[in-house]
């Protein structure tokens, strides 16, 4: 409870200066704060005017293949829902006060990491699955119909979201908690080149050879080959697999040495709310 008359002297406008002087200076020790700020118009002025931009030049395909956007955004979230079940998970750890227990428990570091990768797994399942009913139900379109390349579509994206769980947990580790927000927003950065809604094609040349470093863009291009073209395309398969062992390992060894550091300097213990 705050008592009106512990600062009798100062002025309304000295008091609420104060409390946003204070915030400024709490955005001002935490880059992840600021760029929050700047990130979500950015990132959805980018991604929305490639889909346009492809919308206006194929605007026949789309007509062709209904069901095109709404097997993306399905896809996508599978993508998003295992990066964020994994980092939430570990991020639960940190809320509890856990971390230092789990050190000093007979629980080795990579079994912390397998045990984030199922709880991932299953947040993940528990999110699509109903939303997969609901898009047959309201617009008629089952992603089911792709088949068993459904199958390797789904590992491809929850792998890639694993890693970038292990890179975002590894981040707080060394950072603190003031890069939370982190968590929600490292797998949108990549969503402008991931060729969810359209063909990497419509990107800029330059900016095509980034997209074909991650495993995103050939499982979605992989997608709209089976939807538009009726053709799997086991090149693009081979390429997203590759990929995402590349991803895995990097984000395995990094969250591992970070968790290594942290434990060795106490860091463990000072992680909380």
């Amino acid at each position: 409870m705050i008592d009106d008359s512990v600062a009798p002297n100062s002025s309304v406008a000295g008091r609420i200066g104060a409390m946003v002087l204070r915030h400024l200076f709490l955005m001002r020790s935490s880059w992840p704060r600021v760029l929050e700020l700047m990130y979500w118009p950015t990132i959805q002025m980018i991604l929305w005017g490639f889909v346009t931009l492809y919308l206006l030049q194929h605007s026949t395909v789309i007509a062709n293949a209904a069901g095109i956007l709404v097997t993306a955004v399905l896809l996508w979230d599978v993508l998003f829902r295992g990066q964020l079940g994994f980092s939430l998970s570990f991020l639960e750890e940190i809320w509890s006060r856990n971390l230092g227990n789990l050190a000093v428990s007979p629980l080795r570091p990579h079994e912390l990491l397998a045990a984030l990768m199922v709880m991932s797994v299953l947040r993940t399942l528990v999110g699509i699955l109903p939303a997969t009913g609901l898009a047959i139900l309201f617009y008629g379109v089952s992603v089911y119909e792709l088949g068993l390349p459904l199958v390797a579509f789904f590992s491809c994206l929850l792998i890639m979201g694993w890693a970038l769980g292990m890179l975002v947990s590894a981040l707080i580790l060394r950072v603190g908690q003031g890069a939370e927000s982190v968590a929600w927003l490292a797998i949108f950065l990549l969503a402008p080149i991931s060729s969810i809604y359209y063909p990497v094609a419509v990107l800029p040349e330059w900016l095509q050879w980034i997209a074909w470093c991650f495993p995103m863009t050939p499982t979605f291009e992989g997608m709209r080959a089976i939807l538009i073209e009726g053709s799997f395309r086991p090149d693009l398969l081979v390429h997203a697999l590759a990929l995402n062992v590349v991803y895995l390992v990097i984000g395995a060894a990094v969250f591992l040495y970070s968790f290594r550091v942290a434990r060795r300097h106490g860091l463990l213990l000072q992680q909380g709310e």
